[in-house]
């Protein structure tokens, strides 16, 4: 079976994010880490060359492919900032408080900037994902 690309890395996060070439961009991504450590309780890690991600899980498919990845986590892309964060129950009623965003359920959700985000909707959206996340797999600080 193929390996997944997206692993824990030594690369430093505030280094990446100082490398992010627009500044609003990286004080957003600054915001984000903020935030999700608040949330979570844990360090942020470098996952893969552009996944910054807070906590990690193993999982197992019933067809036996199995990894690693962060609990919840974020990718700041050219266009917006890509989150990644389980789905839940109320994540969809969540989501349509939560501002301008696109995506979201059992996808991937893409925001543009945090000032267009309720922040405690935010906030609830990432400690739902987590809460779901242990409920499946065995979940590890990093």
């Amino acid at each position: 079976m193929p390996q997944s690309k997206t692993k824990p890395t030594k690369l430093s996060v505030t280094t990446f994010i100082a490398s992010i070439k627009d500044e609003s961009r990286q004080q957003d991504a600054r915001q984000l880490v903020k935030l999700f450590k608040q949330v979570s309780g844990w360090k942020a890690q470098m996952w893969g060359p552009a996944i910054i991600g807070f906590g990690a899980y193993h999982y197992t498919y019933a067809s036996g492919r199995d990894g690693s990845i962060c609990v919840i986590g974020f990718s700041p892309r050219k266009a917006n900032f890509a989150i990644y964060v389980a789905d839940f129950p109320a994540k969809a009623a969540l989501l349509k408080k939560l501002g301008k965003h696109k995506g979201g359920i059992k996808q991937c959700l893409y925001i543009d900037q945090v000032a267009q985000l309720d922040l405690k909707i935010f906030a609830a959206i990432l400690a739902g994902g987590m809460a779901a996340t242990k409920k499946k797999w065995p979940v590890t600080a990093n």
